[in-house]
């Protein structure tokens, strides 16, 4: 592997403080694909729908018993 040189020289403090900047980078990540309604949330609204038809099969029973 090839040594690249450095245009910069480095300079070190013979007195004082040495002091170093850390400079924070943003660091970017796959986007995360989110389903638009959750597995529960499907699940819910499917007991939801089978709740509401077994009310109206009950519904048509009690006035055909009652005619």
């Amino acid at each position: 592997m090839p040594e690249v040189k450095s245009i910069f020289r480095e300079v070190l403090p013979k007195q004082g403080q040495l002091s170093m900047e850390d400079v924070p980078t943003m660091v970017l990540c796959k986007p995360k694909l989110l389903p638009l309604k959750s597995v529960t949330l499907e699940k819910l609204e499917k007991m939801q729908i089978e709740a509401q038809e077994a009310i109206k099969q009950q519904e048509l029973a009690m006035k055909k018993q009652v005619q």
